[in-house]
């Protein structure tokens, strides 16, 4: 049986969700769980965290899955539904749509059931990627309204900047949004449920907070912030992804190791053949120098990641054949491996393969 195991903690989904709570101790918790939770597993994840509030997912198939899981928690689907029968199916399974463009209202109006079905209209209030301007979502608003199946109404909108704690267009951001409620409000229009937070503005925006607060990568035990750490945030890892050296090779400096001779031994050494790859989801384009936790000791990956296997230098350390080995997770940083690969967290989660075993904690 090949080495390299997922493993998933349970008691750390649940301590991450309690870190949200105490950063937003008045808002509903809507837990992201699009992308098969982040690589998580979605259905594993939505059954550890049933005291969340509801679950955000992209889009309808991802919304059914779960729905076909037996999870009965409210479930918002993100991107909204693309076609009638998309509306038809997202009333009929008790899903809440966004709305952010003009078609996906009339989906709504042309809706043969009688709902209901809860709707969050989307603002765009910087993001500039999907949604109503605040100057044109009056009139989305009342046109949902007005809809015969339409429940529950809330606004929502998405930062693009919540991470940079000394940028201005975070507070723009909520400013806008905060004035169409205003608007709403003079309009005569009944109080609204309100989203706004992501991770970094939960641990970073209070004023964002509202009513529902969506975390998705604090969750996963990963931090939002290019400058402070899950660990300082209180945050536990919930994915370890480990193997096992399946060989120990003695090599004499000057010698090159893996494809296209990219590493050079500087000294005598001894290189460790660690059993995953890009074929695993480990990325290929970890530099030299990314760390691997070999034994408990951290080592040096060198040379090119190949599709099955990584080669690591160990020198002298006391390990050898079968030396457990972590990838990221309990001990490495997920985010540590990231900025080592150019990339961030979310796509390591995201990129593991259906040949790695995976194991809920």
């Amino acid at each position: 049986m090949r080495s390299v195991q997922l493993g998933i903690s349970r008691q750390a989904l649940h301590h991450n969700l309690q870190v949200v709570r105490d950063a937003a101790p008045y808002s509903r918790v809507l837990a992201m769980v699009k992308a098969d939770a982040y690589g998580h597993g979605a259905q594993v994840v939505a059954e550890t965290l049933a005291e969340a509030d509801g679950f955000g997912v992209a889009f309808l198939d991802e919304a059914l899955s779960l729905r076909a899981a037996g999870i009965q928690r409210p479930i918002v689907i993100l991107e909204g539904v693309f076609s009638d029968m998309e509306m038809f199916e997202a009333v009929r399974q008790r899903l809440a749509v966004v709305v952010h463009q003009e078609e996906q209202i009339a989906f709504l109006e042309n809706c043969k059931l009688t709902g209901p079905v809860d709707v969050w209209l989307k603002i765009d209030t910087g993001m500039h990627r999907l949604g109503f301007s605040p100057e044109a979502a009056v009139t989305a608003y009342r046109r949902i309204r007005a809809a015969r199946l339409v429940g529950e109404i809330g606004l929502l909108t998405h930062f693009s900047a919540a991470d940079e704690l000394d940028s201005v267009q975070t507070e723009k951001q909520i400013g806008r949004f905060r004035g169409l409620q205003q608007v709403l409000s003079r309009h005569g229009e009944r109080p609204l449920q309100d989203s706004l937070a992501n991770s970094a503005a939960i641990l970073a925006w209070p004023a964002s907070h509202g009513a529902w607060v969506r975390p998705g990568i604090m969750l996963y035990g990963c931090s939002p912030f290019a400058d402070r750490t899950a660990e300082e945030l209180g945050l536990r890892p919930v994915m370890t992804l480990t193997s096992r050296l399946i060989s120990v090779r003695h090599i004499k400096k000057g010698e090159a190791i893996g494809y296209g001779g990219a590493w050079v031994a500087p000294r005598d050494t001894r290189i460790g053949v660690v059993a995953v790859g890009y074929g695993d989801g480990y990325p290929r384009h970890a530099r030299n120098g990314t760390p691997v936790l070999v034994g408990g000791h951290s080592v040096p990956l060198v040379g090119r990641v190949s599709m099955d296997m990584i080669t690591v230098d160990i020198g002298d350390l006391p390990v050898g054949i079968g030396e457990h080995c972590v990838l990221w997770g309990e001990g490495l940083a997920a985010d540590v491996v990231a900025a080592h690969a150019g990339t961030i967290s979310y796509e390591l989660f995201c990129k593991i393969t259906n040949r790695v075993r995976r194991e809920v904690w």
